[in-house]
């Protein structure tokens, strides 16, 4: 594995955990009813790199599931993401 693989691997898990500990957070404070992270912040995790984790944990935890600008927009952003990934794997394989 090269050195760039291994800088991904590790970009993607802590963007990842920090999709998934926004999320949860974010839900916490809706609940307590306080000042919750913006829709933007969780929109910006999910399309720098945290979607997948994001939509698994919104799924979990039943947070956002009937909005549809998330419920839309991040399969969506994974599908990209995807799509892109595959792009530049066999653009360098």
């Amino acid at each position: 594995m090269s050195v760039f693989q291994k800088f991904l691997l590790i970009y993607f898990c802590v963007i990842s955990m920090t999709a998934v500990i926004v999320t949860i957070h974010d839900k916490r404070a809706a609940i307590r009813h306080r000042r919750r992270v913006p829709e933007r912040t969780l929109l910006l995790l999910s399309t720098l790199g945290g979607s997948a984790a994001m939509y698994l944990t919104m799924q979990c935890i039943r947070h956002k599931t009937k909005h549809a600008k998330f419920m839309v927009r991040i399969p969506v952003i994974i599908l990209l993401q995807v799509l892109l990934g595959l792009l530049w794997y066999f653009h360098f394989v």
